[in-house]
């Protein structure tokens, strides 16, 4: 078998590994152990240029491939997805240090993406209609856009492939995607599973680099016609304004601040999991994370006490018994660690962690003791700002009413939860609370594949991925009328 994380990670153009057009690479480091894992492509406009020619070359045939012929092509990916579960998900645990059973999870949440957009191609529908016109006919049809440029993040690095990769593809459209500078290995080995099952070269290409050599090209492309970004709000402002100057479509999925409401009446052992499955899975790399933990006032000391004893004895490694793994490379450490003293400047009370684990097993890897801080005004830049890491922070709720408000008083809108045996009060909930995913005693978590996923304000432009709603994205709409002449029968 082929080693999951190569010595170097080359591009993917025309079917073809190719290293970057100026000979550089870069270096990603192991987050376990801060030494260097492989190194990767350093592309730049050049190979991004080459890789969208590919892919310009490649379209045409592939998209007037029938949608079902197409599905067949992406079932062949998936079968060979399976078979390559296990490289996958050692791939996914050595980029990102989570466990092996969390990277094995996360590989079978992209297989299974892929089998429901695979099984799309049987179901690209339009509809048949009336008009008003007689003798006439009237129908709409999907249509690739063309082109799609497709950037992702390092946090679930399979799972963000599939999400982009298959939907784009069945629709016809050939991609162009930007693998996360952190996960390299992941998508080169992507490409090599795709085009060993089959996938004609050029319709899906993958540049290695940094965004701002790679990512920004892409995104500039005149001819790129949609492009998909999942990443900071930051960069997400960016890539709308450059993309919207040529009124290419343009996806995003940005950050959360996500609210985790525990209501009076709430089973506080069953918040209490989901509340640190929730915060600190994934070392809380997760745009749903719950990184505000709002607790009525009556429950709030017994909650409190019950989520800061837990979290002192949340296990950080990168084994299959720990809780939570490193963060991704050194700044986003050295971020948090900078967040938490921030907060303490504010008087922000640091209940648990808030350090950099400093033995002589995780030292040198990128990890920090989960933290949970009270003490911090709802309207704070800290409870406004996406940390995207191990940090939440408690907030006391007078009642129903005042925890709503709180969950709401963010810019962002991804995901929400609340905690409660009412009925009534967690239907309100979900009416009222202004997120995209609204959850009923469970986690800040996302999607199933058949399932729409995105948020309002900050955390997105209002289009959704998975789902049947994806096609929206990567494909466009045609209306066809068909008269008939009776007389000529």
């Amino acid at each position: 078998m082929v080693s999951a994380v190569p010595e170097k990670a080359p591009n993917w153009i025309d079917g073809a590994e190719r290293p970057a057009a100026s000979g550089h690479w870069f270096e990603k480091r192991d987050p376990t152990n801060g030494r260097v894992l492989l190194r990767a492509a350093r592309s730049e406009r050049g190979d991004v240029e080459a890789a969208v020619a590919a892919a310009l070359r490649a379209q045409p045939a592939w998209g007037a491939t029938p949608a079902v012929a197409r599905g067949l092509v992406l079932l062949e990916i998936v079968k060979a997805m399976q078979a390559a579960r296990e490289e996958i998900a050692a791939a996914v645990a050595a980029e990102t240090g989570k466990s092996r059973k969390d990277a094995a999870v996360e590989t079978a949440g992209a297989i299974a993406l892929g089998l429901f957009y695979a099984s799309e191609g049987q179901r690209l529908y339009g509809r048949t209609t009336t008009s008003a016109v007689a003798h006439r006919r009237a129908l709409t049809v999907r249509k690739p856009i063309g082109i799609a440029g497709l950037i992702i993040a390092a946090n679930t690095p399979i799972a963000n492939v599939a999400w982009k990769a298959f939907p784009a593809l069945v629709c016809g459209n050939a991609a162009v995607l930007k693998a996360a500078e952190d996960a390299p290995a992941t998508a080169w080995l992507f490409g090599r599973i795709a085009h060993a099952a089959v996938l004609p070269g050029g319709v899906l290409d993958i540049v290695q680099g940094f965004g701002a050599e790679a990512g920004a090209p892409l995104v500039a492309h005149r001819d790129i016609g949609v492009v998909s970004f999942t990443g900071s709000t930051e960069v997400g402002r960016g890539i709308q304004r450059i993309a919207g100057e040529r009124l290419a479509r343009v996806s995003l999925e940005l950050g959360g601040k996500n609210p985790f409401v525990v209501a009076d009446d709430a089973d506080l052992d069953f918040a209490l999991r989901w509340a640190l499955l929730s915060a600190f899975s994934n070392a809380g790399q997760r745009c749903a994370s719950a990184s505000r933990v709002i607790v009525f006032d009556s429950v709030y000391d017994s909650f409190r006490a019950r989520f800061v004893e837990a979290a002192r004895h949340l296990r950080v490694g990168p084994e299959d018994g720990d809780d939570l793994g490193p963060v991704i490379n050194e700044e986003q450490l050295r971020s948090l660690l900078a967040a938490v003293a921030e907060a303490r400047s504010q008087g922000g009370r640091v209940l648990a962690g808030g350090e950099r684990c400093t033995d002589p097993a995780r030292r040198d890897g990128y990890y920090m003791q989960p933290a949970i801080i009270e003490g911090i005004d709802p309207d704070a830049d800290l409870s406004c700002r996406e940390l995207f890491g191990p940090i939440a922070f408690l907030y006391r709720a007078r009642g129903f009413d005042d925890a709503l408000a709180l969950a709401n008083r963010s810019p962002y809108g991804l995901t929400a939860c609340i905690h409660t045996r009412s009925v009534d009060r967690a239907w309100n909930f979900a009416e009222r609370v202004r997120a995209g995913v609204a959850i009923v005693n469970a986690g800040t978590f996302g999607s199933e594949p058949h399932m729409p996923f995105g948020g309002v304000g900050l955390s997105g432009n209002g289009t959704r991925e998975p789902g049947t709603e994806a096609l929206d994205v990567y494909s466009e709409l045609q209306d066809v009328y068909f008269n008939v002449q009776p007389e000529k029968v």
